[in-house]
């Protein structure tokens, strides 16, 4: 014999298998990254008591001034993220949800993305020498730079790499500092050819370049319009497209000329 339900019982019945199901999916892996602004580095100078840059086989000059490369660090490849983290973190200006394959586009291990990742700073920072080289009308037969950063992976210090190693070298052409003794920090991938290109996480990275100091950013010109949208009070942004505009771009806010640039 069967028992009616009253209507306050049933309701409880019906809502167990929706609040099983809502706290399965609180719990349950989404495939998200949560990213966050990392650290930099400038170099120009020292990382973990190692030169950054260093050139042999041509005169090497005394710089002034920063120009600091940025990071941001992701929750691990392995690391599950559930529906409560992406809520938790979605409106918060300091973090970044994104989709795990935009993060770690790479491999499935930990090992097979730290071997991607090293590969291609491997590749960036001979782009990186290259263009360097080419610009300032150097043989690499002449001239070796090594190119050391810890625990640092990926491309997008490349433009970065290349103007520390003209300003080294050459500074602004003129006996100046290329950064005119301000903090410039910066993102972009490079070329041999010296063409820059587009990065992810620009917003993260414009929080840790305000955050140790860089009152200017340069940004690949694709990146503009993310980039003022979330641009961090004191920060200064410059576009560019090559290492040229880069370099002329650096060298007109030291000399405090109207002709730089903006997003």
């Amino acid at each position: 014999m069967l028992s009616r339900l009253t209507r306050p019982q049933a309701v409880a019945v019906c809502a167990l298998p929706v609040v099983a199901l809502l706290a399965t999916a609180a719990f349950a892996p989404l495939p998200f990254s949560v990213a966050q602004p990392g650290m930099t580095a400038n170099v120009l100078g020292e990382n973990k008591g190692t030169p950054v840059i260093t050139v042999s086989g041509v005169p090497v000059r005394r710089t002034g001034g920063q120009l600091r490369m940025v990071t941001i660090v992701a929750t691990g490849p392995d690391t599950t993220v559930t529906l409560g983290d992406v809520v938790g973190n979605w409106f918060r200006t300091d973090r970044a949800v994104m989709p795990h394959d935009a993060v770690y586009p790479s491999g499935d291990t930990v090992k097979e993305i730290e071997k991607h990742n090293e590969a291609q700073m491997r590749q960036s920072q001979d782009a990186a020498t290259a263009a360097a080289l080419k610009y300032l009308g150097l043989s690499a037969d002449k001239v070796k730079v090594t190119l050391k950063l810890a625990d640092v992976g990926g491309p997008s210090a490349g433009l970065l790499f290349t103007l520390g190693i003209i300003d080294k070298l050459d500074g602004d052409g003129s006996g100046g500092d290329l950064t005119g003794g301000r903090t410039i920090a910066g993102t972009g991938t490079i070329d041999p050819a010296g063409k820059v290109g587009a990065v992810g996480g620009v917003a993260l990275k414009m929080q840790a370049a305000r955050r140790d100091g860089a009152s200017v950013f340069l940004v690949p010109e694709d990146e503009c319009a993310d980039a003022k949208a979330e641009l961090p009070r004191g920060l200064r942004l410059v576009p560019v497209t090559t290492l040229k505009s880069a370099v002329n771009s650096l060298v007109a806010l030291e000399k405090g000329k109207d002709s730089v640039p903006s997003c």
